[in-house]
C-alpha cells in the first residue's frame, strides 16, 4: 500500500505541460469566442464598441443598450451552464463508473420538467421565477429519488442499480409530463421553450438567486478532485487509505443536483454537454480529476458559447433553441468518441 500512495497518487498531480497548456488555449478560445457572442446577432457589433459599452456606457446608444441588456445576460448564462453542465457529468460518469453517464441520468431533467408541468397545470403559473424554482424543486426530488434507489442498505452505491432507478425514474417522470400536457394544451404553449432548452430572454438578476448553488457546486467540485482521483483508483483502495468513499458519493451527488438542476431551472434541457465534454477534456487535457475539472469549466462554457452562437445565425433571421443545436453539435461528436473507444479514466 505504501507502495500504491507513492506512486499512483503523485502520478496524478505529476506537472506535465501538455494540460497547462490545453487550459491555457481553450481559455484563449472562450474570450475570443465570449467576445463575439457579444458582437453578433441580428445586429453586428463591433468588439471595440463592446469594449465601449463597458467603460464608457451610453444608455442612449442602441448598440450599448443591446449589449448590456441582451447578449451579455446570453453570453454569462451560457458559459455558467456549461460549466456547471460539464463538470456535473464529469461527476455522474466517476459516481457511477460509467462512461455513458450524464446529468439525466440522475433524472434531472424529467423530474424538472415534470414539476414544471405539473405546477403550471395547477396553480397557472407564468413568470420564469416561479418556473426556475419549481424546476430545481422537481430536480431535487427525482435526483434524491435516484440516489436513495440506488444505493444498497449499507449506504454503498451499487452502480447497476443506481443505472436501473435512473433510468426508470426518468421513464416515469418523463410519462407523467407526456400525459399531463396530452391533457392540458395550454401547458404545453407555455413551457415549449423550456422544453427545447433556451438562453434567450434571462436577465441576469431573475436567475442570479441560483448563482450561490452553482458556485458551491462549482467550487466543491474542485476542492474534492484528490478524493475523487483516489475513488477512481477502486473503492477498496480508496477505504485502505482512509476515505469515506459513501460521504464522498453523496457530496458528489448533491454536487450534481446542485450543478444539473440550477442549470435545468435556468434554461431547460440541454443535451449532451455533460456527456460529451468530459470526454474530449480527457482527450486533450488530462484523465486525472485535478486537470479534469477545470478543463471542463473551460471546455463545457466554451461549446455552450459557440453553440449559442451558431444557433443565432444559422437559421438567420431566426434563431434555434440551444438545446437542439448542443443536440446536433454533440451527437457527431459522441459518434466519433464511441467509434473511437472512449476510455473512462
Amino acid at each position: 500500500m505504501k507502495r500504491l500512495q507513492k506512486t499512483w497518487l503523485p502520478s496524478a498531480y505529476t506537472t506535465n505541460l501538455k494540460p497547462i497548456l490545453a487550459l491555457l488555449v481553450g481559455s484563449v478560445l472562450l474570450i475570443i469566442f465570449s467576445i463575439l457572442s457579444l458582437s453578433i446577432g441580428h445586429e453586428f457589433i463591433p468588439p471595440l464598441v463592446v469594449f465601449d459599452s463597458f467603460h464608457h456606457y451610453d444608455p442612449l446608444n442602441l448598440q450599448h443598450i443591446l449589449v448590456q441588456t441582451t447578449r451579455l445576460s446570453r453570453t454569462v448564462l451560457a458559459l455558467i451552464i456549461g460549466a456547471c453542465l460539464a463538470v456535473a457529468g464529469a461527476l455522474m460518469q466517476a459516481l457511477t463508473r460509467n462512461p455513458l453517464a450524464s446529468p439525466s441520468l440522475f433524472g434531472i431533467n424529467a423530474g424538472a420538467m415534470f414539476s414544471i408541468v405539473i405546477f403550471s397545470s395547477f396553480f397557472s403559473l407564468t413568470r420564469i421565477q416561479d418556473y426556475m424554482y419549481m424546476a430545481m424543486f422537481g430536480a431535487t426530488i427525482a435526483g434524491c429519488l435516484v440516489y436513495f434507489l440506488g444505493t444498497a442498505k449499507n449506504g454503498q452505491l451499487h452502480t447497476l442499480k443506481f443505472v436501473l432507478a435512473g433510468a426508470a425514474i426518468s421513464a416515469l417522470f418523463t410519462a407523467l409530463t407526456q400525459a399531463m400536457l396530452v391533457i392540458d394544451q395550454e401547458s404545453l404553449d407555455s413551457i415549449l421553450f423550456w422544453l427545447a432548452g433556451s438562453i434567450s430572454d434571462r436577465q441576469l438578476n431573475v436567475v442570479s438567486p441560483l448563482f450561490p448553488f452553482l458556485g458551491l457546486g462549482l467550487l466543491f467540485s474542485l476542492l474534492l478532485a484528490l478524493p475523487i482521483n483516489i475513488l477512481m483508483a477502486g473503492e477498496e483502495i480508496a477505504k485502505s487509505l482512509g476515505q469515506r468513499t459513501v460521504l464522498l458519493q453523496i457530496i458528489m451527488g448533491i454536487i450534481v443536483i446542485l450543478l444539473a438542476g440550477g442549470s435545468v431551472a435556468i434554461a431547460g434541457s440541454i443535451a449532451f454537454v455533460g456527456l460529451i465534454v468530459p470526454h474530449i477534456v480527457r482527450l486533450i487535457v488530462s484523465k486525472h480529476y485535478q486537470w479534469l475539472l477545470p478543463g471542463c469549466i473551460i471546455y463545457g462554457a466554451l461549446l455552450l458559447v459557440i453553440s449559442d452562437l451558431i444557433a443565432r445565425v444559422i437559421i438567420f433571421p431566426q434563431e434555434i433553441p440551444i438545446g437542439v443545436m448542443t443536440a446536433l453539435l454533440g451527437g457527431p461528436v459522441f459518434i466519433y468518441l464511441i467509434r473511437q473507444g472512449m476510455r473512462h479514466g
